[in-house]
C-alpha cells in the first residue's frame, strides 16, 4: 500500500520532531521532510511534491496563512494548519479555511504522555482526512493549468497582511525628560517571560549604551542599546541608540527593529512618533503602547496611530511624571486607554496582555 507522504512545517525544532515521532508511528504515513520556514519547504516542494503539508502559522520570514495562499493558488496541495492560533472561529481559523487549509488542529503542547497520545489521534486522523480530501485553487485557474509551484513563485511578492494574528506581543515605550528613572521603575518591574520591549528614550548619542548596560544589570529582562535587525523577543528590552531612529518591523511572526539616519520628528531623533507609528502598523493590535514623563509632544500623534489600530495605550500620570508634557498632550488627542502611575504601568500591561 503506497504511504502517504508528508511535509511538516514549523520553525521549532522540537514541534518538527515530535511531529515526525507522532506521524511515523502510524505505518500509512512517511515523513517525506521537514522544514524550518516556508522558504526552506518551497525548496522541498520543488524537489517532490508531497501527498500533505502539515503547516504552522506563527514563522520567520514568511508566515503560515501567506504561504498556503501561495501554495492553493498555484499548485494546491492538502494543508493541514497545526497551530496554537488554531482555535475555532478565530480570525487565524477562518483565513486559514478561506484559503484552502482542509484540517486545522492545535498545536500539540509538549506534555504528558496521555496528552501526547491524544494529539498522535487527532494528528493522523487529521492528515488522513486531508490526504483523501479534493481540493480546488483558491482563485479562479483550473488545476490543470495552474502553474507549477516553485521556490521562485513561492517567495515572490510576500504582502505581510495574510497573518492577522500572532501570539507575540509588543510593549512599545516612549520617554523624554526624567525618562532614565522612569524606565528603571518601569523595566526591574517586568517579569523574565515579559513580552518584548522597544523603547525610544530621548538621550544624547553615546550615552544609550551605557545606559542599556546598566538597567541589564539591575532587571531580571535583558536590556541592550538595539542594533538593526535585533529581534523583538520575550524577557528582553531594546533601547534606541542616541541620533538615530529606530522603526518596528516584522518578516512573518519575527518581529525586529531598524535602526535609521534620516531627519528630526517631532523635534527628535531618535523619535518617538517614529517608533509608534512603525508599530502601529506592523504590530497594531498585539502591542501596548505606554507614553511617559517628558517635555513636548513627542509621540502623541503615534500614540494614536496606535489606539486607531486597535493598540492598548497607557499615558503616566501626572503625579508621577517628572514633565507631564508628552503624557498630557496624548490625553488631550484621545489616544490613551488608561492613566497609570509610574509604579502601576507595569501590572497594566501584564494585565492587559
Amino acid at each position: 500500500m503506497k504511504k502517504i507522504k508528508v511535509l511538516i512545517v514549523d520553525d521549532s525544532a522540537v514541534v518538527r520532531q515530535t511531529l515526525s515521532e507522532i506521524i511515523s508511528s502510524d505505518p500509512q504515513f512517511e515523513v517525506m521532510a521537514t522544514a524550518a520556514d516556508p522558504f526552506i519547504a518551497a525548496e522541498r516542494i520543488a524537489e517532490e511534491v508531497p501527498d500533505v503539508i502539515t503547516l504552522d502559522v506563527e514563522m520567520p520570514r514568511m508566515d503560515g496563512i501567506t504561504f498556503l495562499h501561495k501554495v492553493m493558488s498555484q499548485h494546491p496541495i492538502p494543508v493541514v494548519i497545526v497551530s496554537s492560533l488554531a482555535e475555532a472561529g478565530s480570525e487565524t481559523a477562518l483565513k486559514a479555511l478561506e484559503f484552502g487549509a482542509v484540517e486545522i488542529i492545535q498545536k500539540p503542547r509538549m506534555g504528558t504522555k496521555q496528552f501526547l497520545e491524544e494529539s498522535k489521534v487527532l494528528v493522523c486522523d487529521a492528515i488522513k482526512a486531508a490526504a483523501a480530501a479534493r481540493i480546488k485553487p483558491v482563485s479562479a485557474i483550473p488545476m490543470s493549468v495552474a502553474p507549477k509551484l516553485t521556490a521562485d513563485a513561492v517567495l515572490a511578492k510576500p504582502s505581510g497582511k495574510a497573518m492577522l494574528q500572532t501570539t507575540e506581543k509588543i510593549v512599545s515605550v516612549g520617554a523624554s525628560t526624567g525618562g532614565t528613572e522612569a524606565l528603571k521603575v518601569l523595566l526591574e518591574a517586568m517579569p523574565l517571560d515579559a513580552p518584548g520591549i522597544v523603547i525610544v528614550q530621548h538621550m544624547p548619542e553615546n550615552f544609550t549604551a551605557a545606559f542599556a548596560k546598566r538597567l541589564d544589570g539591575l532587571c531580571r529582562i535583558s536590556v541592550k542599546e538595539a542594533e538593526n535587525n535585533d529581534s523583538v523577543i520575550r524577557g528582553r528590552a531594546l533601547i534606541a541608540p542616541g541620533n538615530r531612529h529606530m522603526l518596528l518591523k516584522r518578516s512573518g511572526a519575527r518581529y525586529y527593529v531598524e535602526i535609521k539616519d534620516g531627519p528630526l520628528v517631532s523635534r527628535h531623533r531618535p523619535s518617538v512618533d517614529v517608533l509608534f507609528r512603525s508599530t502601529a502598523q506592523y504590530a497594531g493590535k498585539n502591542s501596548v503602547g505606554v507614553i511617559m514623563t517628558g517635555m513636548g509632544d513627542d509621540g502623541s500623534r503615534g500614540l494614536r496611530e496606535m489606539k486607531e489600530t486597535g493598540a492598548f495605550t497607557i499615558a503616566q500620570d501626572e503625579e508621577s511624571s517628572v514633565v507631564f508634557g508628552m503624557p498630557k498632550k496624548a490625553i488631550e488627542l484621545g489616544a490613551v486607554d488608561s492613566i497609570a502611575s509610574l509604579k502601576d504601568i507595569s501590572r497594566v500591561i501584564l494585565a492587559h496582555l
